[in-house]
């Protein structure tokens, strides 16, 4: 039984509205380019530190000579100012700040690829709900006109006397029945369509059948379960949060080693009264400064195994993380093959339960069979034609939710009809920047 008009519009269509207008998505993509900004924050650490200073003011001065007289005025100073710092060596704390920083931004790019992934299989999932929440509700306006069929035929028998009070009262309580089915397939379809809207961004229309993606996806259980492990965006980005916990260790034991730094200043100051002193003073210097910790309360040490117990976590999530991405690719797998054997079932009651049905109405006809008999024939068609449009459904659902747990759910994969959103773009804009208070995008 088909879902959709070949005219309708397509599952490759909806998710590229899904991919280019999620909110989630597209906060997401501000979060990382936020993560970005890690880089160059970690190497200002490089770079020299410039401030320039101003001051200017009233200064009222009363001075007693020895011969008890006095002298006062008011002076207006003003002083000058440039200083310098360079930091030359800081523990490596720069050096593995940076590394941090770099990891921050890998990690997170596999959290986006993640929640592409997730935002691409909630696309397929809306979709494939409305599609076949249409056809469900198509098969109830069906079976409602059939029963009308047969209580209006019933009636007609009744009134001929050929059967009995009790059979048009069974096809009305079968009506009945079918109506309220229809009303509630109804309703669901209305939910499910304002849920295709809140994730595509536009309501659905009449919608196209979508096919499996099995082509994209491995051919074994083992070879999944590989390519997951080494690909899937959860197991890459808790791997890069390893990479960070580690060099946070170096960073605190950083805390641990000499600090040299450079000086430079020079200012100038001017005095508004001669008669007291100096008129002016201009300086100029640079200082070496060497600070060696001996004792800092065991701050640092405490720093240090803290890190470690951090590094220590991070590597058992990571294990969690893969035992997690392996169950949910053999999860997968297993709903993928069930549900090939459960349509093809479908398909196989519904060709039997048609059948079936008009060999009962045949029989009916020549008075071997009772309206009863027909009622449950069409009822069991009605539920076989249901099961075959939710195992449609399901069909389609679960060979992208396979290509998700493997993690190559994306638009790449897919081949869809739009750009592919490249973070790295964003990175390399704002790496080496020295200054500016703009974004790339001008914000």
């Amino acid at each position: 039984m088909s879902l959709g008009a070949s005219s309708a519009e397509t599952l490759p269509e909806a998710l590229v509205r899904a991919y280019q207008s999620s909110p989630q998505l597209n906060a997401d993509r501000a979060r990382q380019r936020g993560t970005d900004e890690n880089v160059p924050q970690a190497l200002a650490g490089y770079r020299p530190q410039i401030i320039a200073s101003l001051s200017a003011g009233l200064q009222a001065v009363r001075n007693t000579l020895p011969d008890n007289t006095v002298q006062g005025t008011t002076l207006r100073p003003w002083t000058i100012g440039l200083t310098v710092n360079q930091v030359l060596f800081n523990g490596f704390k720069t050096a593995n700040s940076v590394r941090i920083a770099e990891f921050q931004v890998l990690s997170g790019r596999e959290a986006l690829r993640n929640t592409g992934q997730g935002v691409l299989l909630d696309a397929v999932t809306v979709y494939m709900n409305v599609l076949a929440n249409q056809a469900l509700v198509e098969a109830q306006r069906t079976n409602v006109t059939v029963l009308r069929e047969i209580q209006e035929t019933t009636r007609r028998r009744l009134d001929a006397g050929d059967v009995t009070p009790t059979d048009t009262a069974q096809a009305e309580a079968r009506l009945s029945r079918g109506l309220a089915d229809l009303n509630a397939a109804e309703v669901t379809l209305a939910i499910s369509k304002a849920t295709y809207a809140q994730v595509t961004g536009e309501a659905p229309g009449q919608l196209a059948p979508a096919t499996p993606v099995d082509r994209f996806s491995p051919v074994t259980m083992q070879a999944s379960i590989e390519i997951a492990r080494h690909e899937h965006p959860a197991v890459l980005g808790a791997a890069y949060d390893v990479d960070t916990a580690q060099t946070t260790i170096r960073v605190a034991e950083g805390s641990l080693l000499p600090t040299v730094a450079v000086q430079a200043n020079v200012s100038r100051s001017r005095e508004s009264d001669t008669t007291l002193g100096t008129s002016g003073t201009d300086q100029a210097s640079i200082v070496g400064q060497i600070n060696v910790p001996i004792y800092d309360g065991g701050t640092a040490a405490s720093q240090t195994r803290q890190a470690k117990e951090m590094a220590s976590q991070s590597r058992l999530v990571l294990e969690q993380v893969r035992n997690q991405s392996r169950t949910a690719v053999v999860g997968a797998w297993v709903s993928n093959e069930g549900a090939k054997v459960a349509l093809s079932a479908a398909e196989s009651e519904v060709k039997a339960a048609e059948i079936a049905l008009q060999g009962v109405r045949r029989e009916a006809a020549g008075g071997q069979r009772t309206t009863i008999d027909v009622l449950n024939a069409q009822q069991e068609l009605t539920n076989a034609r249901s099961r075959q449009i939710a195992a449609q459904r399901d069909r389609v659902i679960a060979s992208y939710t396979l290509l998700s747990a493997v993690g190559r759910l994306d638009v790449h994969t897919l081949g869809l009809n739009t750009p592919d959103y490249l973070p790295e773009l964003h990175y390399h804009q704002v790496r080496d920047a020295w200054h500016g208070l703009r974004t790339p995008s001008g914000q």
